[in-house]
């Protein structure tokens, strides 16, 4: 293909994408109500308030939005697949379907986790910690930018044995290298763990970091087991 040539491919591509996440947009908003819903109920026993003129619409229109992305991703995904696919070799090409579907797999996990265990616990702490003094009445704005913020940054956290995969496979770092570096992973996971969670409770920072390291650590034996 000539340069011109890419730059259509390119363009018909991020075309397909838009259009892709626009309809999936379109349909999330008519079941926004139901979104909002499940993603409410880690917060049990808690009144959420809208405290201005048009807040929760634009709260629905920010789930929406997330959501229409998250429903569009596979779709998404298939379409930079068949941008790159052409000038890719026949072993690139091998590897490039498990890592696609591993990392796919692993970020809808990191997702299911920051809504089972991560979320709960960060609101369970904030709502035992002022029960006795404070009625719990939050502002769903705030509410929802945090869980959003959660949910999403641990699951681009999950993508860590993608990473250790593809430095292995490219021979960047070997196993031997990445196991050496153990005390730096600790304390890297910890500031992850604070970096990530929009939330400043010790318990929500330690299960993310210690998610972390599980999965460096999980990383590290599946490029042990490839061989580098």
């Amino acid at each position: 293909m000539s340069l011109f040539e890419h730059l259509e491919e390119l363009r018909r591509r991020i075309f397909y994408g838009l259009i892709a996440v626009a309809i999936a947009i379109g349909g999330c908003f008519f079941k926004v109500n139901w979104i909002v819903k499940v993603l409410e109920q880690p917060a049990q026993g808690v009144k959420f308030l809208q405290l201005a003129p048009g807040e929760y619409f634009f709260v629905s229109l920010k789930v929406t939005a997330y959501s229409g992305v998250l429903v569009a991703s596979p779709f998404i995904l298939y379409q930079i697949i068949q941008f790159v696919l052409p000038g890719l070799t026949r072993s690139e090409r091998r590897l490039l379907g498990p890592i696609v579907f591993g990392s796919s797999i692993l970020f809808f996990v990191g997702l299911l986790f920051a809504y089972v265990a991560l979320i709960p616990a960060a609101l369970n702490f904030f709502i035992e910690y002022g029960a006795d003094v404070v009625e719990q009445l939050w502002s769903i704005d705030r509410y929802f930018e945090f869980v959003l913020l959660l949910m999403f940054s641990t699951g681009i956290a999950f993508q860590i044995p993608v990473i250790q995969m593809l430095l292995g496979l490219t021979g960047l770092v070997s196993s031997r290298q990445m196991l050496s570096g153990w005390r730096y992973v600790i304390l890297g996971a910890a500031v992850l763990g604070a970096v990530l969670t929009p939330s400043t409770d010790p318990l929500t920072q330690s299960l993310l970091g210690g998610a972390v390291i599980g999965l460096y650590f999980g990383g590290t034996g599946l490029v042990i087991l490839t061989g580098h």
